[in-house]
C-alpha cells in the first residue's frame, strides 16, 4: 500500500546517510522532499505540516548536525515522529469487567463493515471469547444472510429478529446474549452511501439502548482523505472509541492511514489486510511506519509464522531431518504453512532490507498451487520415493496436475535439491552433527559448519 511513499522517504534518506556531516540546508532540503511525498500520499495538509515543523525543531539541533552519523539520526527523528503521528502504541479493545462486551461497528455502505464484524469475531473467538455477531443492518439486500453466512463459517452464533426494528434487535441482542453465556456482542449496523441526518439518528438511538464499550468506525482506505473526513463526521455524532482501516492491502496511496489519527484524535485498533476471516491485525503505529520507512517488519513477521506453523509438525520435520527422510509430503506440508501467512510478497517485505530489493521482481503466488496440484496427482510411493518417477510417470503427473512435464521434472529436481540441503543440514551443530568447538577423531579442533547454499524451494 505505501509503495509510492516508502521509495520516495528511502531515496530522501539514502542521500542524507551519503553525506559526512548535515547542514541546515541539507536537512531543510530533505524535509522539502518529505513534504511533498507526504501530500502525494494523500496525507491531510494540516498533519504534514505539524509533522515536518515537528521533525525540523528536533533535527536542525546541535547532536543532530554534530552527530558522527546525522543521516541516521534524522531518520530516528523522522520515524519517532511519524509514530507518534499515528498514535504512539497499540490501542487495545476495551473489555467490560461485567460481560458482555459490546462493540458497536459503523460507517458507510461499502466500507466493510459485515465482514470485518465477522473477521472481529474471529479474532476474539481465537483469544478464548464467546462473541455473538448481531444483523442490525435491514436495509441493505442479503446483509443478514451476508452475517450469517460468514457466521457459519467461523463458528460463531447470529443473532437476527428479521426486519425488526434495528434498535429493538440490538436491545434484545444483550438479553440473548446474557442467557447464552456470549461476553462480547458485534453489532453489525446499517450504512448508507453518504452521511444523512436518518442514519446518524438510527445510530444514536442503538447507542442509547445498548450503551457500546466500543463504538468503531470502519473505513475504507481506499477513498483516501475521503476517509478522513468521513472519521470526522461520525465522530462529532457518535464519539467514536476508534477506527478499523479497510482494505489496507489494496492499492492505495495510504493517507489516511496516516492522518486519522491526528486529526479525528481517534485511535486506528485494526486493519484489514485481505478477503479471508483471517485478514485481519492489531494496527501497530510504530511497525506500520518501519514498514513505510523501509525497515521491514520482523514482530509481525514472528507472530504470523507462530500462528501458522504447527509446533508437532515442526518437531517431525527436524527428526526427519536428522534422519535424511524428507518426504514430497513434507514439502507439501511446508507449502501450505508458508500460505497460511499471506502472500510471499507480503511476507519478504516484512523482512528488512528485502522490500526494496524485490521492487521490479515478480513473485508468482501461484507457483504454490502448481506445486501443490503436482504432489497431490502423485502416488504414495512416488511422495515418498521420488525416484521412481520416470517419464511414463511424469507425463501422468503433469497431465493430473494441469502443468507440463518439465514442471514435474523441475520440482523433483529442487526436491533432490532439498534432500542434499537436508544432509548439509544434518551435520550442523545442533542438528545432530559435531558440536562448533572440541576435538575430531583426529584430535584437531572441529570448525563450525557454514550453509554453501541457496532454499531451492521454486518461490
Amino acid at each position: 500500500m505505501f509503495e509510492g511513499l516508502s521509495e520516495k522517504l528511502q531515496a530522501t534518506f539514502k542521500r542524507l546517510k551519503g553525506k559526512g556531516k548535515l547542514t541546515e540546508a541539507d536537512v531543510n532540503e530533505a524535509m522539502r522532499e518529505v513534504r511533498v511525498a507526504l501530500l502525494e500520499a494523500d496525507v491531510n495538509f494540516k498533519v504534514v505540516k505539524d509533522l515536518i515543523a515537528k521533525i525540523k525543531e528536533r533535527a536542525v539541533g546541535q547532536e543532530v548536525l554534530e552527530s558522527l552519523t546525522p543521516g541516521q539520526h534524522v531518520i530516528k527523528i523522522v520515524n519517532e515522529e511519524m509514530v507518534a503521528m499515528m498514535g504512539g502504541s497499540e490501542s487495545k479493545l476495551a473489555i467490560s469487567s461485567k460481560p458482555p462486551t459490546v462493540v458497536m461497528l459503523v460507517g458507510l455502505q461499502g466500507a466493510g463493515k459485515t465482514t470485518h464484524g465477522a473477521k472481529l469475531a474471529n479474532m476474539l473467538k481465537k483469544q478464548g471469547k464467546h462473541p455473538l455477531l448481531v444483523a442490525c443492518d435491514i436495509y441493505r439486500p442479503a446483509a443478514i444472510k451476508q452475517l450469517q453466512v460468514l457466521g457459519e463459517q467461523i463458528k460463531v452464533p447470529v443473532f437476527s429478529l428479521g426486519q425488526e426494528n434495528p434498535v429493538k434487535i440490538a436491545g434484545e441482542s444483550l438479553d440473548y446474549a446474557g442467557k447464552n453465556g456470549h461476553d462480547t456482542v458485534i453489532i453489525d449496523t446499517a450504512g448508507r452511501l453518504h452521511i444523512n441526518e436518518e442514519l446518524m439518528g438510527e445510530l444514536e438511538d442503538i447507542k442509547a439502548v445498548v450503551q457500546p464499550h466500543e463504538i468503531l468506525l470502519v473505513v475504507d482506505a481506499m477513498t483516501g482523505q475521503d476517509a478522513v473526513n468521513v472519521a470526522e463526521t461520525f465522530n462529532s455524532k457518535l464519539a467514536l472509541s476508534g477506527v478499523i482501516l479497510s482494505k489496507l492491502d489494496g492499492d492505495t496511496r495510504g493517507g489516511a492511514a496516516i492522518s486519522v489519527r491526528s486529526v479525528t484524535g481517534c485511535p486506528i485498533k485494526y486493519a484489514g489486510v485481505g478477503e479471508k476471516m483471517d485478514a485481519l491485525e492489531v494496527f501497530y503505529p510504530d511497525r506500520m511506519v518501519s514498514r513505510i520507512l523501509g525497515m521491514g517488519d520482523v514482530l509481525t513477521l514472528i507472530e504470523k509464522a507462530q500462528n501458522a506453523f504447527d509446533d508437532k509438525k515442526a518437531k517431525e520435520l527436524e527428526e526427519k531431518i536428522r534422519k535424511q527422510e524428507l518426504t514430497l509430503d513434507d514439502f507439501l506440508d511446508q507449502i501450505n504453512q508458508l500460505r497460511k501467512m499471506g502472500s510471499l510478497s507480503s511476507v519478504l517485505e516484512m523482512i528488512p532490507g528485502i522490500g526494496k530489493q524485490l521492487k521490479d521482481v515478480q513473485i508468482d503466488d501461484k507457483e504454490f498451487a502448481r506445486v501443490e496440484a503436482m504432489i497431490q496427482s502423485m502416488t504414495v510411493e512416488e511422495r515418498t520415493r521420488p525416484a521412481v518417477i520416470k517419464d511414463s510417470r511424469k507425463k501422468r503427473i503433469a497431465r493430473g496436475s494441469g502443468t507440463s512435464v518439465q514442471d514435474v521434472g523441475k520440482l523433483i529436481k529442487q526436491y533432490e535439491q532439498t534432500k542434499k540441503m537436508m544432509k548439509q543440514m544434518s551435520g550442523l551443530p545442533g542438528m545432530g552433527g559435531p558440536p562448533k568447538s572440541g576435538k575430531n577423531k583426529k584430535g584437531k579442533k572441529a570448525a563450525g559448519k557454514k550453509l554453501p547454499f541457496k532454499l531451492p524451494f521454486p518461490f
